[in-house]
């Protein structure tokens, strides 16, 4: 019955929830095109580049492992964004996760590597977090992904596991810490599902989150799936966080 009411109820027009404008999406066609963020990124860690470039200052020089074969984001975690996906994470309400989507289809080479991959992967929780949250937020973006995909005609990877990769602990918090030691922090909080390996082997997997700030969680899942047999790995995030001026 909920789900009945849902689809009949999807199409109506609502208030946009930065301008406050009427009738309109959750985000309006003005406020996101405003919002959008920068329109070239580093195909290393979705950081702004200048027009012409295809990598940033940090990835060039870089001398730990490149694992990610590629990452987009579709905006920069700021206003109104980061308001609105802590509304998603945090409270309740996963039906951002279809507004989000189309605006992470809009970013450049998002479309590419759908086509490409054959295995989409969300970043997971572990079970005490998802019990207190009541969804994962990045499952939630790669269902909204897929089915935004499909009305657009868009070519899709086979799979989609929400359970391909586990986390086994959560990682202390890590907001005030740098690159390195956010990589430490995290050595051995993923490994493969035994059931999904089979899948994994040999894949070009698509990892999905909601958000990314220096990559780290990305790298420590990335290389949990490499380690499982996937071929490469690349990354789709709704927002990356602006590296400092």
């Amino acid at each position: 019955m909920f789900s009945t009411w849902h689809t009949l109820l999807a199409p109506l027009p609502g208030i946009c929830q930065v301008c406050g404008g009427w009738p309109a999406r959750p985000v309006c066609e003005a406020c996101a095109r405003r919002f959008a963020g920068p329109a070239v990124r580093c195909m290393g860690c979705a950081a702004p580049v200048p027009e012409g470039l295809t990598r940033c200052g940090t990835c060039l020089t870089r001398t730990d492992p490149q694992v990610l074969q590629a990452c987009t984001a579709a905006v920069d975690y700021a206003y109104p964004w980061d308001h609105l996906i802590a509304r998603f994470k945090f409270r309740g309400e996963p039906g951002w996760a279809a507004p989000f989507a189309q605006q992470m289809l809009q970013s450049p080479h998002s479309r590419d590597l759908l086509v490409r991959c054959g295995l989409m992967v969300p970043v997971p929780l572990t079970p005490t977090r998802l019990g207190e949250r009541g969804h994962n937020q990045a499952w939630e973006l790669v269902k909204a992904v897929r089915q935004q995909a499909r009305l657009q005609g868009l070519a899709l990877p086979e799979l989609a596991h929400p359970d391909a990769l586990v986390r086994l602990v959560e990682a202390p918090d890590q907001h005030s810490l740098s690159r390195e030691q956010r990589l430490k922090n995290l050595r051995g909080v993923f490994a493969a599902h035994p059931e999904r390996v089979t899948h994994i082997c040999d894949a070009h997997v698509l990892l999905v989150d909601d958000v990314t700030t220096t990559g780290a969680t990305l790298h420590a899942a990335a290389q949990a799936l490499l380690q499982a047999g996937a071929a490469r790995v690349s990354a789709m995030v709704f927002a990356r966080t602006p590296p400092p001026d």
